[in-house]
């Protein structure tokens, strides 16, 4: 068996090749960011002022109407019109308007809500008696509703539970109400 000399590699084979470098990082070109941002800026803007838009500015609109309504404040006077008897008691008692503790008009008092409906019965404003003032035969009570809707045919007062009294539109606008209750 002849045997064959084994050779050592060759010093002559070429080398292999080296892996290309890695491409140096690109810069990122700054004015690509600010674009990018500015285009943010001006899409969001564009979708809130769009939604704004179309959920209205926040004022007051009748259904179906495009413009706002007008408002006023309604201002009175609620009269609880005293039998001799009541009469004669507050006179008793200092000629003041003294709370009622029992009876029809018992909830008649400073603080007493006053409540503004429109012709049809909707809650349209609310308000509060004042303090009454007294004469002789009555306790008048104040009271101011405000953010009353223009336009109804007439308006509807009512204080606490007693009941709804109509008032003309005219006497609403002119401050001119007068709500009365008598007693006896």
């Amino acid at each position: 068996m002849r045997e064959e000399p084994v050779s050592e590699p060759s010093a002559a084979l070429p080398e292999p090749a080296a892996s290309p470098a890695p491409p140096a990082p690109r810069r990122r070109v700054w004015w690509v960011a600010a674009a990018a941002g500015v285009a943010g800026l001006v899409v969001g803007a564009g979708a809130v002022g769009l939604a704004w838009g179309l959920s209205g500015s926040g004022e007051a609109k009748a259904p179906g109407a495009s413009k706002p309504v007008e408002t006023f404040t309604m201002e009175g006077n609620v009269k609880l019109v005293l039998s001799l008897r009541e009469a004669m008691q507050k006179l008793n008692q200092g000629g003041q308007c003294m709370p009622r503790h029992s009876g029809p008009y018992a909830d008649i008092q400073e603080g007493a809500t006053v409540t503004v409906y429109s012709a049809d019965g909707t809650v349209l404003s609310t308000g509060e008696l004042q303090e009454g003032v007294p004469s002789a035969t009555d306790c008048t009570f104040p009271f101011a509703a405000t953010g009353v809707p223009e336009g109804e045919k007439f308006y509807q007062v009512e204080v606490e539970h007693s009941g709804k009294k109509p008032v003309p539109t005219k006497k609403a606008h002119e401050g001119d109400v007068v709500v009365e209750f008598k007693l006896g």
